[in-house]
């Protein structure tokens, strides 16, 4: 199951106009002296805090910004001196959807948009029990135990400086820049929290969820360290034919290198571990290889990310730069924690 869309408001009209949100413009427009036109983006800013129920402290940009766009060009046309001429942006430079960056919504997890206030989604703790009676005997009497999965709106922000000059060539090689830079901030603190969030001010994570199952792996024997883990997993009612694998990749490099037989390696595909797919992220901690199925992972967001910028820093302000801060709220939670494994000390 692939992950639900960052974007999308069910307005197929709005999103259109959302995907035709200019960062670089936005940004440029809360700078007083630049006479930048940017009305289109306040009017959409406006309607997405309508919408959210909460005001910006800047200006709001939606997830659509992050929807993969395909730039074309033509070079000059043949003529003299024609190969003298430079050429000022690639063709075909485009900046990949947000979700796309995001490894965890990659392998499957579930994106809740537009959240409002805290969540709470009940779940079935225990279920009744059924067993075999004698004739004109009565059955056993057992109760329905519930749970719950909850999620508080979590705060990410990163501060970025961009120079006057870039803000005002306002060109669709800039903007892609620009948004490049953002969506990478934005999707490395997310896929940061929903692996190995510690709590308290960032989210709970996958690797530091109560319960999850953690097993270390043995070096003299790795074959079989793994089997014994995918079955540990397996063993608590997870979902395994839709599980995948996340590792550093020097887990991967390392299991590339590692015999499971005279003539061949554990992973023998560079994507693939036993027929699960293996993903590759330098944010999951090194020597662990996590295992679960990512469609049991939660990720929301309560609103578009919010952009303040400042032109009037000390730093920023001397050589005619702006500061722009970008804050993201959003939380992650496992449905099932079950469905989840870490296998630690790999390579140690």
């Amino acid at each position: 199951m692939q992950g639900t869309p960052l974007s999308g408001s069910g307005d197929a009209r709005l999103d259109d106009e959302l995907r035709n949100f200019s960062l670089v413009r936005a940004i440029a427009g809360q700078c007083q002296d630049m006479n930048v036109d940017w009305g289109r983006e306040r009017e959409l800013s406006q309607e997405l805090q309508r919408r959210s129920g909460r005001p910006a402290q800047g200006i709001m940009v939606p997830m659509q910004v992050f929807e993969t766009r395909v730039t074309t060009t033509t070079t000059p046309a043949a003529g003299p001196g024609g190969n003298l001429i430079p050429t000022d942006f690639l063709a075909g430079q485009y900046i990949d959807r947000l979700r796309a960056k995001l490894v965890t919504a990659r392998l499957g997890a579930r994106i809740l948009n537009s959240l409002t206030g805290n969540v709470d989604i009940p779940a079935l703790k225990g279920s009744a029990t059924s067993g075999w009676v004698a004739e004109n005997q009565a059955l056993a009497a057992s109760d329905l135990s519930f749970r719950k999965v909850s999620m508080t709106p979590k705060h990410a922000g990163a501060l970025t400086e961009l120079s006057r000059n870039m803000l005002q060539q306002a060109s669709p090689d800039i903007e892609l820049l620009v948004r490049d830079d953002f969506a990478s901030i934005l999707a490395e603190a997310v896929d940061d929290a929903a692996l190995s969030g510690g709590g308290t001010n960032e989210p709970v994570g996958i690797l530091s969820t109560p319960g999850l199952q953690k097993d270390t792996f043995d070096s003299a024997n790795p074959w079989d360290s793994i089997q014994d883990f995918i079955g540990s997993v397996e063993n608590r009612d997870a979902n395994v034919e839709a599980c995948a694998f996340v590792a550093a990749p020097s887990v991967v490099t390392l299991f590339r290198k590692t015999p499971r037989t005279p003539e061949t390696f554990i992973m023998e595909d560079r994507n693939t571990l036993d027929g699960y797919t293996v993903a590759r992220s330098t944010i999951c901690p090194v020597q662990t290889l996590i295992f679960g199925d990512f469609s049991d992972l939660l990720i929301g967001y309560w609103s578009a990310f919010d952009l303040l910028v400042n032109p009037y820093e000390t730093a920023a302000y001397s050589k005619g730069n702006v500061l722009v801060r970008a804050m993201l709220t959003c939380d992650v939670a496992l449905r099932h924690v079950e469905s989840f494994g870490a296998l630690e000390g790999v390579g140690a």
